[in-house]
């Protein structure tokens, strides 16, 4: 018997069933691995695979044989699924409960959107499979401590899906946080079991998967397939309508644009088809779908486009996310943010695109895989937008970053099939504060050792010293977050009682003090700040009139107009790896022609490249702007970068240089007096053999460096050295600067 007929063989009869209705001739590869794990082990297990592989089957056939197979002795939750977005959990939610039908095992998912009702079901009975928030389980284990044992007493698989999403940020680490918590209550640890298309790191990853478990985790290595894709990238420069810049991506549609080049070759990829239109931003999403929509009325054509985004109302997602589902939908187009990049089975799509280029290697592989399902192959268009240069132009803004980025993040994984590594955080102080805040509120009074030891012993947070984790309980103390009783215990104090109260504090990332938009009945979304009266804005897509302003209630009241508008919400930009701005730089001076360009991106490209040599960019890290200007390329990612920037700050004077200026990671452009600025590069690493290069030096005493959600109430010396271990880099800028 081979190895898939055993795998096979324990499946009961209707996953052998599904099965063949679904058509398939034969298990894969990553199938019959995570059987095998799951079957023959008692190891937690990390599947690591491209989209559309089959990775929820290859977890949930094995698990739900098992629970058939050994039904539980005790009434709880045998399975926590636990996905970092909604639309994940809503759509596995419908994947597998037609896989559950004939089982009599529940299946029930619980985040913000889900009714009470739903909910209070699963806590009278609690059994089967619970598919859950990071948010919604953090609410549970504080608020139901002493019911924990009931609920998941049973508990044998925790899933986490995408966790190349959850790796290395606070609220990745509070999962980690909650399974060990949730182990503690229930006196045993369930195996985990994690999904990824895209992780850097197997080792890493498995590490974070599987810490504090107790078992040991298995990463099956899947096998490198060739790379079948369809890829096309295209530049254009912004309101110019040469009709060389405005031909067509299928070659029928010619002549000058009507509105915007760049826009109308969009509006063209994805024409008469099923796609996803992916932007970088909120901001960007908006505008886009709105341009596409114009286009769309000035053609006389059928407005296909929706809108998906974190800011938009639920039943607006969740339209846009059944009508790419639908199979009897052949034309329909959403423009989407990360919010449609992660775990959506959305059926057939025929094409993505994408405006300008993805941050991340990660980014691009999540995206290009909503496509080519089944059986085809992925397929995306890439569209990059600038403004025409002028002639007087500095030097590094003739350079089309964006365009460099997006051909290496293609040329990096195609050849070397590079993927960022998860970053590990030594010092992840805001979590630290809300673990505080949350064990203490669900423990009752605990000792100041007993409360240490709780929360130093979860593994996202076991890096904190005593010390630094001592300093913390003082001043959350002194600031009556907690409150020390009579008998020397530790309870949640006053201002603690404030922040805990409210449904935001199980959300351990930063979120917005957000008004909610109607127009007559319909949930139209969320927007940070209220306009006046009268004024206008840009929400799903479309523009709307402020009619009446709730302050109270948080309530905005609008009625629809025509046009379009741009919108802006506070973000983060997110990091990029030292090796992608590597990349870029071989992508400027290789010299490489690459198969996927387009004429206008290519003949953009040979002009950079022109440009760049004229500089002797490929010679010198340093170049001479004219005058007393001058700019450096150092090509780091953002944290060294970031370094770079600081160290030159800090020895301007020394260095006899003033107005430091950046761009992105890109450039860093200064001005110098006499002969400083010709001898920077050798200033620059005299300073570092003299003084090395500690980045705790690199911040200044009065800095106060918040970035997190509960930065603000964690004393600044803290603040500084976790700044300085998770967000400065110095081996790379050393050796950037060696002889």
């Amino acid at each position: 018997m081979t190895s898939a007929d055993k795998v096979f063989s324990r499946f009961p009869d209707f996953i052998k069933e599904y099965i063949y209705s679904h058509g398939w001739s034969e298990l894969r590869e990553i199938q019959l691995s995570a059987a095998e794990v799951i079957f023959e082990s008692d190891s937690n297990l990390l599947l690591s695979s491209s989209t559309a592989s089959g990775k929820t089957e290859a977890a949930f056939f094995p698990i739900i044989s098992d629970i058939v197979e050994n039904p539980p002795e005790q009434k709880s939750v045998s399975v926590l699924y636990i996905a970092p977005l909604k639309s994940p959990i809503n759509d596995q939610f419908s994947r597998l409960d037609g896989l559950l039908d004939m089982t009599g095992i529940p299946l029930t998912h619980w985040h913000g959107d889900v009714g009470a009702s739903h909910k209070s079901r699963l806590l009278k009975n609690p059994e089967g499979i619970l598919q859950i928030t990071p948010e919604s389980l953090e609410s549970m284990v504080m608020n139901r401590s002493n019911d924990i044992p009931r609920i998941f007493g049973g508990l044998r698989y925790v899933v986490i899906d995408e966790i190349h999403a959850l790796i290395g940020s606070d609220r990745g680490n509070q999962v980690i946080c909650l399974l060990s918590r949730i182990a503690r209550l229930i006196g045993h640890s369930p195996r985990r079991i994690g999904l990824s298309a895209t992780l850097g790191s197997l080792e890493i990853a498995a590490e974070w998967l599987g810490a504090g478990s107790g078992r040991h985790t298995a990463a099956p290595i899947p096998t490198r397939a060739p790379l079948k894709w369809r890829l096309g990238l295209e530049h254009f420069y912004i309101q110019d309508g040469y009709e060389e810049q405005t031909r067509r991506p299928d070659g029928d549609r010619g002549g000058k644009a009507i509105l915007d080049p760049g826009y109308e070759f969009l509006y063209d990829s994805v024409f008469n088809k099923k796609a996803l239109v992916f932007s970088n931003s909120r901001e960007e999403t908006e505008y886009v779908t709105a341009t596409l929509r114009q286009i769309a009325r000035a053609r006389g054509e059928d407005d296909v486009f929706l809108i998906h985004h974190g800011n938009l109302s639920a039943s607006l997602r969740e339209d846009a996310e059944l009508k790419m589902k639908d199979e009897s939908v052949i034309n329909a187009v959403t423009c989407a943010t990360v919010t449609m990049e992660l775990g959506i089975d959305i059926g057939r799509l025929e094409r993505v695109a994408q405006i300008g280029a993805p941050t991340t290697v990660s980014g691009f592989l999540q995206r290009l895989g909503r496509s080519g399902r089944r059986g085809t192959p992925p397929e995306m268009i890439m569209v990059y937008r600038e403004d025409t240069p002028l002639p007087n132009t500095p030097l590094p803004e003739i350079i089309p970053w964006e365009l460099l980025r997006g051909i290496a993040i293609i040329d990096l994984y195609s050849g070397e099939r590079f993927i960022e590594p998860p970053r590990v955080r030594e010092m992840p102080l805001s979590l630290a504060f809300h673990q505080t805040l949350s064990i203490s509120a669900s423990t009752g009074e605990l000792s100041a050792r007993e409360l240490a030891e709780r929360v130093l012993s979860l593994p996202p947070l076991s890096h904190l010293s005593k010390e630094s984790y001592r300093a913390l309980l003082v001043s959350m103390i002194n600031n009556d977050y907690l409150e020390m009783t009579e008998e020397k215990g530790i309870i949640v104090g006053l201002a603690g009682e404030r922040i805990i109260n409210s449904y935001k504090f199980y959300a351990v990332f930063k979120d917005s003090e957000d008004y909610t938009v109607r127009c007559d009945s319909e949930e139209i979304g969320t927007i940070t700040t209220p306009p006046p009266v009268g004024d206008r804005f840009a929400l799903a897509g479309r523009v709307w009139e402020v009619k009446e302003i709730d302050i109270s209630h948080r309530l905005i009241f609008v009625k629809a107009v025509e046009g379009k508008m741009e919108i802006s919400w506070p973000g983060d930009g997110g990091e990029i790896h030292t090796r992608l701005l590597e990349a870029m730089r071989e992508v400027l001076f290789n010299g490489k022609d690459y198969a996927f360009l387009g004429d206008n991106a290519r003949e953009r490209l040979n002009k950079a490249r022109t440009v760049a040599k004229n500089a002797r960019m490929d010679e010198n890290m340093l170049v001479f702007l004219g005058g007393q200007s001058y700019v450096i390329f150092p090509w780091l990612g953002t944290r060294p970068f970031r370094t770079l920037r600081r160290l030159m700050q800090k020895y301007a004077a020394e260095l006899g240089i003033s107005d430091i200026q950046s761009q992105g990671c890109c450039y860093i452009t200064f001005k110098a007096k006499g002969d400083s600025g010709a001898r920077f590069i050798e200033n620059v690493r005299n300073i570092i053999e003299r003084d090395g290069l500690d980045t705790e030096r690199l911040i200044s005493d009065g800095e106060c460096p918040v970035f997190d959600k509960y930065d603000e109430y964690i004393p600044p010396e803290l603040l500084r050295t976790a700044y300085a271990r998770d967000r400065l880099s110095a081996a790379e800028v050393i050796l950037r600067f060696r002889k």
